[in-house]
């Protein structure tokens, strides 16, 4: 049985060739676009679980077409690139990557990363609300509203919000949230919670109860 479909937007026919078999083996089926462009036309066509996405393309900037992506979708999306400085991390994470994979990568590599986002996204059917300030997490839907207004998270973002609203009133390490929302196998550093917190903030602005705990990490407040 199918575990799904895996868009690839790479130009580079010999990593997309070689990414293709390695998932194929294990269960996925896989669309590929060298094109930007033609990437957002297959992401209507074949509704894929995830996308893994080259950031430089020859049509597009790879962080454009992950906006364009996320402000239509809500869907896990993997970087792959050249660039390695942790600006360009940051600067991808922010404009909703869920992670981010620097060349050269094993294939291996990829397919463990995808199969962990993917992992990490399966919710139990169970349609539980939780509450936070004026925040509702809808967990079965995977729905966040602000009073009754919605508001548009990356599939990490709800994680993350959700995880705080689970642990209200505990002092969070950024090694613990990593672990938690993030799982063990995570290849990024600590700074990929606060870009996380800082997009979180801007989105629900006031209305988040998440407070830094200076050389320690975050606290959700327990009585808002």
């Amino acid at each position: 049985m199918s575990k799904g479909t895996i868009l690839i937007i790479e130009d580079e026919e010999n990593i997309a060739s070689l990414v293709t078999l390695y998932l194929k083996n294990e269960g996925f089926n896989v669309e590929w676009a060298e094109r930007g462009e033609e990437g957002l036309a297959k992401l209507e066509e074949a509704q894929p679980r995830l996308v893994l996405l080259d950031l430089m393309l020859p049509d597009a900037d790879g962080l454009e077409i992950c906006r364009k992506i996320r402000a239509s979708k809500d869907i896990p999306i993997i970087m792959l690139t050249a660039k390695d400085t942790e600006i360009d991390k940051i600067v991808g994470l922010e404009v909703g990557a869920d992670d981010y994979i620097t060349k050269p990568f094993s294939p291996r590599e990829v397919v463990a990363r995808v199969k962990a986002v993917l992992r990490r996204l399966e919710v139990s059917p169970v349609q539980e609300k939780i509450e936070l300030g004026e925040i509702t997490i809808d967990v079965g839907r995977r729905e966040t509203h602000l009073g009754k207004k919605g508001v548009d998270l990356t599939a990490k973002e709800f994680d993350l919000l959700l995880f705080f609203a689970q642990n209200k009133g505990l002092v969070l390490t950024r090694e613990q949230i990593l672990q938690q929302v993030w799982g063990y196998d995570y290849y990024g550093g600590a700074r990929t919670v606060d870009v996380h917190i800082r997009q979180l903030r801007r989105k629900l602005g006031k209305h988040l109860p998440i407070q830094t705990v200076w050389g320690v990490g975050y606290k959700a407040e327990k009585d808002v």
